[in-house]
């Protein structure tokens, strides 16, 4: 090879490995705008003006019902007129969608470490899987709760989000109850505590425990006639098709 021809092969590599270069840089460029343009533009749920804005903790392992079904009571209260109604919305420590423990996968509101949350007036902590073992140990989500609880009007949970209130020390001098079959559990593991049975939920102070299941609707129930008066938590109750008399249902009020 004549050493003419060997410069003109030298140039040819050169220039496509400098416009290769120059290609992959610029997809990188691009991918990673696109990226930062999806975290940037986040959608956030729109919460209402003059409003409680209640909070949902959820996580890997939720059950539904424990969810839904407090979230359905507060988030009827927008139809009805002449109340201060809720804003109802999710929070997670993840940006990703989390799947309940029946299957079902949810796009978490707002992500608790590191978006700006609105300030909370009502928390629900639904119950989860791991609220016996594991979640017990995420200090992070734990804090989050203590943060909550400093400025909320209510704290509420369903079926074992009992523990995570308890381990937060949310539940010290309080009067609570979790799921049937996990009361010993609890008092096993927090001995301090005065846990009751033989109740639906049990509403001291600013906290309000339930024993969950089909029965949270009950505790949401109770929950908006003791805001907003017994005709529009019966309307509540009616537009879900639900037998509701607080009298008939087991339940504890620490005066």
């Amino acid at each position: 090879m004549t050493k003419f021809k060997f410069q003109i092969i030298l140039i040819l590599v050169c220039f496509f490995t400098h416009f290769s270069c120059n290609d992959s840089n610029e997809k990188s460029k691009v991918s990673n705008q696109i990226l930062n343009q999806g975290q940037n533009d986040k959608p956030f749920p729109k919460l209402e003006a003059n409003r409680y804005n209640v909070a949902f903790l959820i996580m890997d392992g939720v059950y539904n019902t424990e969810l839904t079904a407090p979230y359905d009571i507060f988030q009827h209260t927008v139809f009805r007129k002449g109340i201060k109604a809720m804003n109802v919305f999710t929070v997670a420590n993840t940006d990703t969608p989390i799947t309940t423990f029946e299957g079902m996968r949810l796009l978490p509101d707002f992500n608790y470490t590191r978006d700006e949350l609105p300030k909370i007036d009502i928390l629900v902590v639904p119950s989860a899987e791991h609220h016996l073992d594991t979640d017990l140990e995420d200090e992070v989500m734990l804090n989050f709760v203590r943060k909550v609880d400093e400025e909320a009007q209510f704290i509420t949970s369903h079926c074992d989000g009992a523990f995570v209130l308890a381990k937060a020390g949310l539940l010290n001098n309080v009067v609570s109850t979790t799921f049937p079959s996990d009361i010993d559990k609890m008092r096993e593991m927090f001995p301090d505590l005065d846990i009751r049975k033989d109740v639906l939920f049990v509403h001291d102070g600013k906290y309000i425990t339930s024993a969950g299941g089909a029965k949270s609707f009950e505790a949401a129930l109770y929950l908006s006639e003791y805001l907003y008066g017994k005709a529009i938590a019966q309307s509540l109750a009616d537009g879900l098709v639900i037998d509701w008399d607080l009298n008939e249902v087991p339940h504890l009020v620490i005066e």
